[in-house]
């Protein structure tokens, strides 16, 4: 975890960088975008899941993602502006940032791996609760009584999912997942507020691809030990990781240029359902049956504040 003065840094950043790229707040269509990243996410996970079933390394299939990403992304700028859209004035945020989003992102893989889709899932929803509060002290954004409730609910209804599922039949093998799960939970809400430091003086491209370049350093020093050789059908998972994870990715970023930390995050609830629904349909596990008593508690957590955040955003009655 990131020391005290680290986490001052990045709420400091947004604080003295200039506002070159100001973004309209669009609270509807963050929550959008954030609730599709969710199922797309999903599905990466579960490649990358089916992948290691297959021998291939967690760290390979990272690499492989990040890989393919740098030329799409230099190649997409080349048609819409020019290759200038990736200069930032700001190199060590998007270090910082991309040593983060690595960290997260190695974590949350292994979780998944080493626990069920469902479960794994279940305990990574406590990162709202993180993200609101790291979204309060450290960008200034008012949360209010009624979001904190919503956000509240949604971790009742995690609760309610995980407890009898860890307490009734509990397996000392699940201790390195569960603690994996809980530490990127937190990770997760850490980087969403680097990043929405980041999108407020840098483009969703720009720091997409400053995160994948400088993550190819560590993840290219790792494949001199885990590289190893594929079949068709591996490549396929590969290409798929890499697909679902770079469009997701910029779901994510756009995101949280167009919506507070604390309204997006939230949206990570619905992450539940498409993990019950893929680890039923590709590996034949279904969750505990308290997963479906607290999943309502955490949609309406959701719909609850995408619908007040899309209430408050329209013009009020004789209102231009």
């Amino acid at each position: 975890m990131l020391g005290a003065a680290n986490i001052r840094l990045i709420g400091a950043g947004a604080m003295t960088s200039a506002m070159t790229i100001p973004a309209p707040p669009r609270p509807l269509a963050g929550i959008v975008l954030r609730l599709a990243a969710m199922a797309l996410l999903g599905v990466m996970l579960a490649l990358v899941k089916l992948a290691d079933e297959r021998g291939v390394h967690l760290l390979e299939s990272l690499f492989w993602r990040q890989a393919l990403s740098v030329p799409a992304i230099i190649l997409w700028v080349m048609f819409s502006g020019g290759i200038g859209q990736l200069r930032s004035d700001r190199p060590l945020a998007h270090v910082r940032r991309s040593a983060l989003g690595l960290t997260g992102i190695v974590i949350n893989t292994a979780a998944i791996i080493l626990l069920p889709m469902a479960e794994a899932t279940t305990i990574g929803l406590s990162a709202p609760i993180f993200g609101v509060l790291l979204a309060a002290l450290l960008l200034g954004e008012v949360v209010d009584r009624a979001r904190w409730g919503a956000v509240l609910l949604g971790f009742i209804g995690v609760l309610v999912v995980i407890g009898p599922a860890f307490s009734v039949s509990f397996d000392t093998a699940l201790i390195p997942g569960i603690a994996l799960a809980l530490v990127g939970a937190a990770m997760n809400a850490v980087i969403a507020v680097a990043v929405r430091d980041l999108s407020r003086t840098d483009g969703t491209l720009t720091i997409l691809f400053w995160f994948c370049f400088l993550s190819l350093v560590p993840l290219g020093i790792a494949m001199v030990f885990v590289a190893s050789p594929h079949d068709p059908a591996e490549w396929a998972l590969l290409i798929g990781i890499f697909a679902t994870g770079f469009v997701a990715q910029i779901m994510l970023t756009n995101a949280l240029r167009l919506a507070p930390v604390s309204v997006v995050m939230p949206m990570d609830y619905s992450s539940l359902l498409w993990s019950i629904m893929l680890g039923w349909w590709l590996f034949g596990t279904l969750p505990a049956a308290a997963t479906w008593a607290g999943a309502p508690l955490i949609i309406a957590s959701g719909l609850f504040i995408a619908l007040r955040e899309h209430g408050k955003s329209q013009p009020k009655k004789g209102q231009i």
